[in-house]
């Protein structure tokens, strides 16, 4: 059977692991959000308000990818037609 002392030995190591994984967890967080940034430079959706752009993407990943880029599309402007002048 285990000593009182093991045992607080090991929820010590687990604590630190847990503080080494949250940590890690926060380096990630931030080197994705700076590839996703990236992404978006040069788009127009930096224009957005913060608030904008999270609601879409909020809107965005409740509809999944195929879905809101489908519905995205459907909704696109269609391109302006060039004026047709008339031979003669």
């Amino acid at each position: 059977m285990p000593s009182q002392r093991s045992a607080i030995a090991a929820l010590k190591k687990l604590e630190a692991d847990r503080e080494a994984l949250d940590q890690r967890q926060r380096d990630l967080e931030e080197k994705a959000a700076i590839e996703l940034g990236q992404m978006f430079l040069g788009t127009g959706i930096e224009t957005f308000s913060k608030k904008g752009i999270r609601k879409a993407g909020e809107l965005l990943g409740k509809l999944g990818e195929e879905e809101g880029l489908r519905r995205l599309e459907a909704a696109r402007p269609a391109p302006a037609r060039e004026p047709q002048t008339s031979a003669g």
